[in-house]
């Protein structure tokens, strides 16, 4: 599956109990079809001490969520936009479908 989100990007959540966040994309997984947001789907893993002394309790982490409830937002216009390809000198780059500016960092 091809993904038109990569690392880095700044997207928004579309649906879920997240809608209308916006943040960054910390990782990408073609195989399973998500990609993590940070500060997006909020986890709470309960964790044991392990060794003596160490604390145990609860972590915050985030969790994946699929790639079709994020659409990437524009850097220049700060809008949501569907992504757009341009071929230059041989080289493919992803653009913005509204105002034409590069998706690519």
């Amino acid at each position: 599956m091809a993904f038109k989100i990569k690392k880095d990007d700044t997207v928004m959540v579309l649906s879920g109990k997240d809608r209308g966040t916006k943040g960054k994309v910390i990782a990408c997984y073609p195989k399973t079809g998500k990609v993590m947001v940070e500060g997006v789907n909020i986890l709470t893993k309960h964790t044991k001490p392990r060794r003596q002394g160490e604390m145990g309790g609860r972590i915050e982490t985030e969790g994946a969520i699929y790639a079709s409830k994020v659409i990437p937002v524009c850097p220049k216009c700060e809008k949501t936009t569907r992504v757009a390809y341009k071929i230059e000198n041989g080289e493919k780059t992803r653009v913005c479908r509204k105002c034409g500016a590069s998706l690519d960092n």
